[in-house]
């Protein structure tokens, strides 16, 4: 056999297993070498797609979301982008909405609040003696649940006893879902993680600063000293931890020579953790979600071309964001069959003002 058929020989049974396990042994009198894989094999479809089976589950009366509202609820502080975002689209609606007999500007302004960040919305029509329509009364969509009954709802606040609303009284305005029909989610859910992990660096450089980490490193001395110096570099260096660590230390030994006494860092280089590279990869995420220019949030530009003019992201963010927005809360209108929601037709600044 030549040495060329030798090399290329077919791996035997014992390290055809081998390999299919991991691991890739090379056979021969020569020494063996080894590599293997480390973990277990990652699924590419994380186990909780299985979710979108089930649906919304129900207990007999009303179904529960897909999401925790109060999950939600919780993340809509989560980071400053996430929320300015969310403020800005409210705002600019409720600008642009004019009041109604029976919907009040302020009223209007919870019901896009809770849609925005819920992806829910809910009113429920008040009714007068005649049975006429008097006004729409909001009902927070953390805690309003969709019943199992065609047109029934109730509100069921935690730990609480349940209230069911007057049958027919309570419409839902909802982002649509691909999984399911009853509950709304909101446009964002692609960036939470992105969110979450904008607050989890912040909030990891907290504790590193908090705890002191920071004035962390291998201080090394060679040589003489005093008796009694090395003891008072030590209670020196204790007293560098937790608040006011930022001071200076001098440390003088008679005689030394240079590099006697070295300083080798390693608190830094163990919390090199991309703190700016986390949260701005994270805050574009999240703005990409949203769909909102970085000049109307007040972001700093970190280049020389700046963020383009404010004006006119303005304008485009009115009319590919707001303005297409606007006809999904008239939907109210045709449930109600009266013009409870309107807008006035945004008037652009002149140019060159």
């Amino acid at each position: 056999m030549s040495k060329r058929s030798a090399a290329a020989r077919r791996m035997s049974r014992t390290e055809a297993v081998s390999a299919a396990q991991g691991a890739i042994v090379a056979g021969g009198r020569r020494e063996a070498v080894e590599a293997f894989t480390f973990g277990d094999p990652e699924p590419v479809l994380n186990r909780r797609e299985l979710l979108d089976l089930i649906e919304c589950p129900h207990n007999g009366r009303w179904y529960e979301p897909p999401l925790s509202m109060d999950g939600l609820a919780r993340t809509y502080r989560v980071s400053p982008h996430h929320s300015s975002a969310i403020i800005l689209k409210r705002k600019l609606l409720v600008a642009s909405f004019v009041p109604s007999p029976w919907l009040s500007r302020a009223t209007f302004e919870k019901v896009v609040q809770d849609f925005l960040i819920f992806g829910n919305a809910y009113v429920e029509r008040r009714d007068n003696l005649l049975g006429m329509p008097l006004r729409l009364d909001h009902s927070l969509a953390k805690f309003t649940r969709r019943g199992v009954v065609a047109g029934e709802f109730f509100f069921v606040p935690g730990g609480m006893v349940e209230t069911p609303f007057r049958p027919g009284s309570m419409f839902q305005l909802m982002q649509p879902d691909i999984n399911q029909e009853i509950y709304g989610l909101p446009e964002y859910v692609s960036a939470l993680q992105s969110a979450l992990l904008n607050e989890n660096a912040t909030l990891f450089r907290r504790r590193y600063y908090l705890n002191g980490s920071h004035a962390g490193f291998i201080l090394h001395t060679t040589g003489d000293f005093a008796e009694g110096a090395i003891d008072s570099i030590k209670a020196a260096l204790k007293n560098s931890k937790g608040p006011g660590n930022f001071r200076n230390l001098l440390i003088h030994q008679a005689g030394g020579k240079d590099g006697g006494v070295k300083l080798i860092p390693i608190a830094e280089v163990g919390a090199k953790d991309e703190f700016l590279g986390i949260k701005n990869t994270t805050r574009d995420d999240i703005l990409a979600a949203h769909r909102t220019p970085p000049a109307l949030l007040g972001i700093i530009p970190t280049n020389a071309g700046g963020l383009g003019d404010p004006v006119k992201a303005t304008d485009m963010f009115y009319e590919l964001e707001i303005e297409p927005m606007q006809p999904t809360f008239k939907q109210i209108n045709d449930w109600l069959g009266l013009p409870a929601v309107a807008f006035k037709e945004r008037v652009k600044p002149a140019a060159g003002v």
